[in-house]
């Protein structure tokens, strides 16, 4: 209960803080694992390379109070000096080598503080051997300021590949969305161009069956409109969708056409790409359907899918036409002289969507007609 109390506590006050000051407090917390690593070793070569007297422990601590003497003072210098603009290379490295006396110094006073002696004897004691310290401390202020600076510049190359796969990122999104805008306009001009010349036929002998379709591709239109917009839509959407289509073909094929939609209650609201289903529907009309003397039936069906604990949505457009050619094969991909151009399209929207998982296949109907299974993931 404390600990949580304390993790809320510190959440709380460092989100407070500004972005920079957020940024300054992470960079100097990655640093200390390296600084305390130097002074340790500081602490080390001291006292059994330069053996100048003293315990290990003592040492330690010394070293440590000179290396955060070190590292606070550079900060400090650097930023009086440059700010948050970058430092002068020759400069950086110059200023870290005048402030290395001023930081042995500092830690020195500061740890005599902590073993309690006088700060005239702990000058005097280490008198003989103060310059091989000052040396020692102005070296590894300068190794420990490559070593920060190459860790610098690493994050500042990290942050610039990483802005550059944003970059990236934002414009193959940019093609993505031109190339499936492109995509849906090719799939969609010729049923409304079909639908307009029937209707204008339909003015003139049934006034009244001319205005139930007007009032359906006035439905029709709104919904596509709604769709073409958006990244996303729902499968209740796509329905309605389909079904203000079908309800146009109904009108124009007339009891050649039967249709029936079965979506269950708890998928309406599931999240798919928009104008994926009604280009199925419409292919299996096309060739399907259309050509065939009596016309037939289509039964759209949603379901979920669950293998190996893993959720795929399943729709099945189910059609009782003419079924698939003979050589139909799944792998087809769009031709020059426009066959297979539907289900490429298709396919191309959901690998770029939904990647590797989402397929589209084709299997006949028994005991005819052709059956489309659409598969996508779910979160």
């Amino acid at each position: 209960m404390i600990k949580h109390s304390y993790q809320h506590l510190q959440s709380t006050l460092f989100s407070k803080l500004s972005e920079k000051w957020q940024n300054r407090i992470r960079t100097v917390l990655s640093d200390m694992p390296r600084l305390m690593g130097i002074n340790i070793a500081c602490g080390f070569a001291v006292t059994y390379v330069l053996r100048t007297g003293g315990g290990l422990l003592e040492n330690m601590v010394v070293s440590m109070f000179i290396g955060f003497s070190a590292y606070t003072l550079i900060k400090g210098v650097k930023y009086l000096i440059w700010g948050d603009k970058e430092p002068h290379f020759i400069g950086f490295y110059l200023m870290c080598v005048l402030v290395a006396p001023l930081a042995f110094f500092s830690g020195l006073i500061l740890a005599s503080f902590i073993f309690n002696y006088p700060t005239s004897s702990i000058i005097h004691f280490r008198w003989n051997h103060i310059s091989n310290f000052v040396i020692m401390t102005s070296i590894v202020s300068l190794v420990a300021a490559w070593s920060f600076w190459n860790r610098i510049k690493m994050s500042e190359l990290v942050a610039a590949a990483e802005a550059e796969k944003a970059k990236n990122a934002a414009i193959e999104k940019q093609a993505l969305q031109a190339q499936l805008q492109m995509l849906q306009a090719q799939i969609e001009p010729h049923m409304l161009f079909n639908t307009l010349a029937n209707l204008q036929g339909l003015i003139a002998i049934d006034p009244d069956r001319a205005q139930h379709m007007l009032a359906q591709l006035i439905v029709y239109l709104r919904n596509t409109l709604s769709s073409s917009r958006a990244e996303q839509t729902s499968l209740k959407q796509e329905f309605a969708l389909m079904q203000a289509y079908l309800e146009l073909l109904a009108i124009r094929m007339g009891k050649r056409l039967q249709y029936t939609l079965d979506l269950p209650d708890e998928l309406q609201q599931t999240s798919i790409a928009p104008m994926l289903l009604q280009p199925l529907v419409e292919n299996a009309i096309k060739h399907g359907l259309e050509p065939k003397m009596e016309g037939g039936s289509i039964h759209v069906v949603a379901e979920v899918l669950t293998e190996k604990q893993t959720r795929h949505l399943h729709i099945k457009i189910i059609d009782t036409g003419l079924g698939l050619p003979f050589n139909y094969d799944n792998a087809h991909v769009a031709s020059a002289d426009g066959q297979h151009v539907g289900n490429a399209n298709i396919r191309d929207r959901l690998l770029a969507l939904y990647g590797p998982g989402a397929s589209l296949t084709l299997t006949a109907n028994q005991p005819e007609g052709a059956i489309a299974h659409l598969i996508i993931p779910l979160p």
